[in-house]
């Protein structure tokens, strides 16, 4: 897997491609990535900027800790649920 680019690499090919000073495949061949990669490069940071809908990585990183913490508390539930119903076993009148 190729190592991904650094942000301030980033960062400048997209100020760079909004300058629109050139075509975007000509931009993307400039700076030895794929065109593809400058389009997605392009619609993260206008998300970022508030231009498109979508989620920021703040908020998706935020999804994704809410997530966690979720199945964690679910694990923790069924255990509590399971330890109860083992306790009540004995509890029970014979």
């Amino acid at each position: 897997m190729p190592k991904p680019f650094p942000e301030e690499f980033r960062r400048d090919v997209v100020a760079v491609a909004r300058k629109r000073e050139a075509p975007l495949f000509q931009i993307a061949k400039d700076f030895g990535v794929s065109e593809a990669t400058l389009h997605n490069w392009l619609k993260k940071a206008d998300i970022e900027d508030g231009n498109r809908a979508g989620a920021t990585k703040e908020e998706s990183a935020e999804l994704r800790e809410l997530k966690k913490r979720n199945r964690l508390l679910e694990q923790e539930n069924e255990v509590l649920r399971r330890a109860a119903a083992y306790l009540s076993q004995g509890i029970l009148p014979k």
